[in-house]
């Protein structure tokens, strides 16, 4: 902008001489010689002028170019860094999905039930239709090899209010410090039941027999640690310090209960297996009385590998239906299973259960119960089974007849499947 005025002054000022050249000249020589200087000097002003311009239009240019090498740098910068800013995103994404586990398994049946009560005939549960009797949803998240956490939800339904429902059954924080030494904290897979299960393979057929019978819970909510000890796994722990209500229930109550188990591997694909459980099963509140304490025995032997398995599952339980009763009772009974591959991906099993469920206040209480089918895995996280099922329940009854003893029979035909992604 200065040389631009610059430039204008000077042509402003050899225009103002110019003027003056032009005026009348004097007769006398020394006019006429001054005249002709100044001409000599204009000329010469002027072609300076005309390399100044020259320079200026020069610099000019070479500035424009300059500013636009600028835009051009300070566009590529942004573009790098904005480059720079998206691969973060990325590497940060990549990072979450690497570290994090998504699964699910799904527990369905299409099957014909048929229930009788032998006092009052056939029962509302009779008839045919399909259930989706378990979905679970987990998501797993590794923050380092140390700490990870999880969240599996579980859908179900429920009969006695005609509506699913759905439930966290697993909430935790977990520390793997060491093969022997894996810690958790909230709602986790207790010792015995999950164990077992393991063991007898066809949890989509039907729960194990504590399960079943509900003289345990297969997660609860509280501190969970356990792990497999040597290099060889010969010997595994689990030992659980819970609210006992469940997973479903994780208010407070004045004590904790209890529950341990230990394995032992004397060969391959073989489990020995001792556990227990003690505590007021979360029902020693406030202002509630709680005379009892449920105890629990259990022992396992198993074994477990892709051409067969075989197992025996035993339990013995004390006050584990009178923690607010004033009497004591005992119940115990035993499971045994066993299932063959026939070919490439079918498997034939059967089962059998028997317990006596009170066996101080109702010798009559008993519970009986059977399957057999046949398993075929359609395709990897796939399974169906046809399966037949017998239960006979009985108990005695005191009203509003006089005491007898009741009995409820069910068989069950139908398929059952497990989803498992």
């Amino acid at each position: 902008m200065r040389s631009k005025l610059l430039v204008v002054a000077i042509a402003a000022g050899l225009g103002f001489s110019t003027f003056v050249s032009a005026a009348p000249a004097t007769k006398t020589t020394k006019a006429s010689t001054t005249s002709a200087t100044t001409n000599a000097e204009i000329e010469m002003l002027k072609a300076q002028l005309a390399a100044m311009q020259s320079k200026i239009d020069e610099l000019e240019q070479r500035t424009d170019a300059q500013s636009d090498i600028n835009v051009s740098t300070g566009q590529a910068i942004e573009k790098v860094q904005a480059s720079a800013t998206n691969d973060k995103t990325l590497a940060k994404l990549e990072k979450l999905v690497n570290n994090t586990t998504i699964g699910g398994k799904m527990y369905v049946d299409f099957t014909n039930i048929d229930q009788k009560n032998s006092d009052t005939g056939k029962t509302a549960a009779s008839g045919t239709g399909l259930d989706v009797k378990r979905f679970y949803l987990s998501v797993t998240h590794n923050f380092d090899d140390i700490w990870s956490a999880n969240l599996t939800t579980d859908f179900n339904y429920v009969g006695s209010d005609g509506e699913t429902n759905l439930f966290v059954k697993k909430a935790y924080v977990q520390g793997k410090f060491d093969q022997a030494a894996v810690l958790r904290l909230g709602s986790a897979d207790m010792p015995w039941i999950p164990f077992v299960e393991n063991y007898y393979g066809f949890r989509y057929v039907e729960n194990t027999l504590t399960d079943r019978l509900k003289y345990a819970n297969s997660a609860d909510w509280g501190i969970h640690l356990g792990g497999d000890i040597g290099e060889s796994k010969s010997v595994n722990y689990a030992v659980s310090v819970v609210n006992g209500n469940g997973y479903k229930n994780p208010s407070r109550s004045k004590g904790v209960d209890v529950e341990g188990r230990v394995g032992f591997v004397p060969f391959e694909n073989t489990i020995v297996a001792v556990g227990g459980y003690s505590g007021k099963l979360g029902k020693d509140v406030q202002g509630v009385p709680s005379t009892n304490t449920a105890t629990r025995g259990d022992v396992l032997i198993a074994y477990a590998s892709k051409q067969f398995r075989v197992g025996a599952e035993y339990f013995t339980a004390k006050n584990w239906n009178n923690v607010l009763t004033p009497f004591t009772d005992k119940a115990d009974g035993y499971s045994v299973w066993g299932s063959v591959a026939v070919a490439d991906g079918v498997n034939l099993f059967a089962r059998y259960d028997n317990a006596k469920l009170s066996k101080d206040r109702d010798h009559d209480a008993k519970d009986s119960y059977y399957n057999a089918g046949v398993e075929f895995q359609i395709t990897k996280g796939f399974k169906l089974a046809g399966v037949w099922k017998h239960e006979k329940a009985d108990k005695t009854v005191g009203t509003p007849v006089p005491p007898h003893v009741q009995n409820v029979k069910t068989n069950e035909i139908g398929v059952f499947g497990e989803v498992a992604f």
